[in-house]
């Protein structure tokens, strides 16, 4: 392939940048920084894609949090871009926290137990779901009999409690995000046009000189032919 790695990473390598980036996650946050101030839109839609790509973090969808903040970007006719580069507030870091969170809040408004069954962690249900859903999806082919119970027990004591936890925190963080990006996104735009503004002045003023150096110098080689015809 084209853009196939020459040297491919090793697994636990990918896996270790993936949780710290070669250059930390305060450089990736800058990064994102940057290119979320530079993009080509007003701030309240750039800040309307932040809020979706930061609420979508809230939410169970692990893995389609692209296509969600896209859907609430659109939803919100903000900036797509804008919304999946709001996504990265979602990262190893903070997932745990975010999880926490949302689960507690679900469960809390659900009036459900946070620990319902103690032989089975948290992400021993992530397992259990998906062996059951490679299984069903198996048994589609086969004679084997189909079993939900790792799913049954999946939604109603993670991804629904999830789900409904998550609204609350995720609309609060969103919110700030978006009020705390408006005003800077448009200082930043100001100042860059600014800049450019400054910059097309003085190269304005640069071609002007080197114009009108230009004429200085053909009227100094004009009079000094005029001066050679009449001797």
């Amino acid at each position: 392939m084209i853009f196939k790695r020459r040297d491919p990473k090793p697994t636990l390598r990918a896996m270790a940048e993936f949780m710290w980036p070669r250059g930390g996650w305060t450089r990736a946050f800058h990064y994102v920084k940057h290119r979320m101030r530079r993009l080509p839109d007003t701030p309240e839609r750039i800040a309307r894609g932040i809020w979706a790509g930061v609420f979508t973090t809230f939410t169970p969808f692990y893995g389609m949090h692209f296509i969600v903040a896209a859907l609430i970007s659109r939803v919100m006719r903000g900036n797509l871009l804008a919304a999946l580069m709001g996504t990265f507030f979602g990262n190893p870091l903070t997932y745990v926290p975010i999880g926490l969170s949302s689960l507690s809040m679900g469960h809390w408004i659900l009036g459900s137990p946070m620990v319902q069954d103690e032989h089975r962690s948290f992400g021993g249900k992530f397992i259990d779901a998906g062996h059951d859903l490679l299984g069903n999806f198996i048994a589609m082919f086969t004679m084997h009999d189909m079993d939900w119970s790792g799913l049954a027990v999946f939604w109603s004591e993670v991804f629904y409690p999830y789900l409904i936890g998550g609204i609350l925190p995720g609309m609060i963080c969103a919110t700030i995000a978006y009020y705390l990006s408006v005003p800077l996104l448009r200082a930043y735009q100001k100042r860059r046009k600014g800049m450019i503004k400054a910059k097309f002045e003085a190269l304005k003023k640069k071609a002007a000189a080197k114009a009108e150096a230009k004429r200085l110098a053909e009227q100094k080689a004009q009079k000094g032919t005029e001066h050679g015809n009449a001797r």
